[in-house]
């Protein structure tokens, strides 16, 4: 299944990986069924941001609770790869939940979607719109 994601989500996450670099950009994709509508910026906590990211659970738990309230589901996550390629590492692949959410990786101005299968991540084609 194809994941549709708006021009102007493919351009904020460019714009946080590059304004993160050298560390890991990362935050939460929000739309509604397979449609990305919104890249929402989260602080990386993480203890090594230049190698590692770990979104800020209180932005988390706001869009969960919007969500809740009527508001954009949270459909995935993303992350930036500073060095490298927009694929899953062997850390992203060690948090595969298997909850079939969608992970955007963005590395080297190129932007790839992922779905988590619970094994590691499957690739998903990708059609922009607006």
């Amino acid at each position: 299944m194809n994941v549709e994601v708006t021009s102007d989500v493919i351009a904020r996450l460019r714009e946080e990986s590059l304004r993160a670099h050298p560390e890991e950009c990362c935050g939460l994709l929000l739309g509604e069924g397979m449609r990305v509508d919104r890249a929402i910026p989260a602080a990386n906590v993480a203890a090594e941001p230049a190698r590692h990211f770990e979104i800020d659970p209180s932005v988390l738990l706001a869009a969960h609770r919007g969500a809740r309230q009527g508001g954009p589901q949270v459909l995935g996550y993303y992350h930036s790869h500073p060095v490298g390629h927009p694929v899953p590492s062997a850390t992203d692949c060690e948090h595969s939940t298997g909850d079939s959410r969608v992970w955007a990786i963005i590395a080297g101005g190129q932007v790839a979607f992922w779905r988590d299968t619970g094994n590691g991540f499957a690739p998903i084609p990708c059609r922009i719109v607006g």
